[in-house]
């Protein structure tokens, strides 16, 4: 993505309104894209594969006739989705034979953000089995084809994706704690909540942090309204987000650790550097709420629509993976490509290309010197809800 505006102090900040234009995980399939560093969503996803089966059990059977629905929002551009809808239309298989009935036709929807690279995750689809491929066992049983259909849906999971209950199946990972904006308080220098000398909210004030946390209910709340609308009745929804364990939401537990230690660390070197200033800094914040259980199930059930089969806080464990654990420099490099996967789409666009090499430079550095102490401490806990509709 071509940076917006130059090096000058006088970049561009990127507005709310163009966020859900511009945010994405890290395309391509270079050293810093999210496909090369998503391994640890990937085990944190499979630890989960018992609670997601759960879920799957919930899900009313109709007709083999009817097409089967799954919807992954939020899928980003690596195989874990594709390992996902796997998962789901093999487990939801498994259940119609069960009933001595045939499988049905699948249909799975990847949807993500339009600045999502879509044709990195195209290209990672193996082709649709075709008429050669014969039974429905034979089609599961086979690696170099998928027995769905697939389709993408850009657009924000904030607002309705699908028409009214159209789909029996929704999955999201690792999405949900991504805002649909920072709230604009957090940017206003005469407010409270402005989030002065930091670029998250970990360590923050409490004005900020609520402001935050109310930014994440209000999305959530959206999300929920519209896969009440999309979801067929007798279906199910799995979640896991980024959470915390702490009631302090200033405490962020592993996202704060991930992103309000050296990476903003990083950013207060270039400003001491005098490469960017203060303001420049401070008008950049990363759009993540990792929320308590109460936080998120306050929303839930002042929606009103959906039945909590199973809400809890799972331990994931380290979003680093590294071959080498003793090999500090290697550890520095994962967090500054994890971090980089995520977050640098955001930061090119706010500093440019550049300065943004410079950033994520620092956060090496600083990563490699502290490299013993993040892979004992950086532990990520996720927020798992299972939902049916009331």
């Amino acid at each position: 993505m071509a940076p917006l505006g130059d090096n000058k102090d006088n970049n561009v900040v990127v507005s709310n309104l163009k966020l859900e234009r511009m945010l994405s995980m890290k395309g391509g399939k270079g050293e810093a894209s999210y496909v090369n560093n998503s391994q640890a969503q990937a085990q944190h996803a499979r630890s989960m594969l018992h609670l997601l089966r759960d879920t799957l059990d919930k899900v009313q059977l109709n007709s083999p006739e009817i097409p089967f629905v799954i919807a992954d929002l939020g899928c980003s551009c690596g195989s874990n989705t594709i390992f996902i809808i796997d998962v789901i239309v093999e487990h939801m298989s498994k259940r119609y034979e069960a009933e001595g009935q045939e499988p049905p036709e699948f249909s799975a929807f990847f949807s993500d953000l339009p600045s999502n690279d879509f044709n990195t995750l195209f290209q990672l689809l193996p082709p649709l089995a075709n008429n050669g491929c014969g039974s429905m066992e034979e089609c599961l049983a086979s690696n170099s084809h998928r027995n769905y259909f697939a389709a993408g849906v850009p657009g924000s999971f904030y607002r309705r994706l699908f028409p009214a209950r159209s789909v029996d199946v929704f999955y999201s990972a690792f999405s949900l704690h991504w805002l649909s904006q920072v709230p604009e308080i957090v940017l206003d220098k005469r407010s409270t909540a402005y989030n002065k000398g930091k670029i998250y909210i970990h360590g923050a004030n409490e004005s900020t942090a609520n402001a935050y946390r109310k930014q994440f209910q209000t999305d959530l709340a959206y999300f929920l309204g519209s896969r009440s609308k999309e979801m067929k009745r007798g279906g199910s929804m799995f979640l896991a987000c980024l959470g915390r364990t702490s009631v302090d939401p200033t405490d962020q537990g592993g996202a704060g650790l991930l992103f309000g230690t050296h990476f903003q660390d990083a950013w207060d070197d270039l400003v001491q550097e005098g490469l960017i200033t203060n303001d420049k800094r401070d008008n950049f914040n990363i759009p993540v709420y990792a929320p308590s259980i109460q936080d998120f199930k306050e929303v839930v059930e002042a929606n009103g629509s959906f039945k909590i089969n199973n809400l809890q806080v799972f331990r994931g464990g380290s979003p680093l993976v590294v071959s080498h654990p003793d090999d500090a420099a290697e550890i520095g490099r994962a967090l500054a490509n994890s971090c980089r996967s995520v977050s640098g789409v955001l930061v090119d666009a706010h500093i440019g290309e550049q300065l943004s090499d410079e950033l994520f430079t620092r956060v090496e550095d600083r990563a490699t010197r502290h490299a013993k102490e993040l892979l004992q401490n950086l532990q990520f806990f996720h927020i798992v809800a299972s939902l049916s509709l009331l």
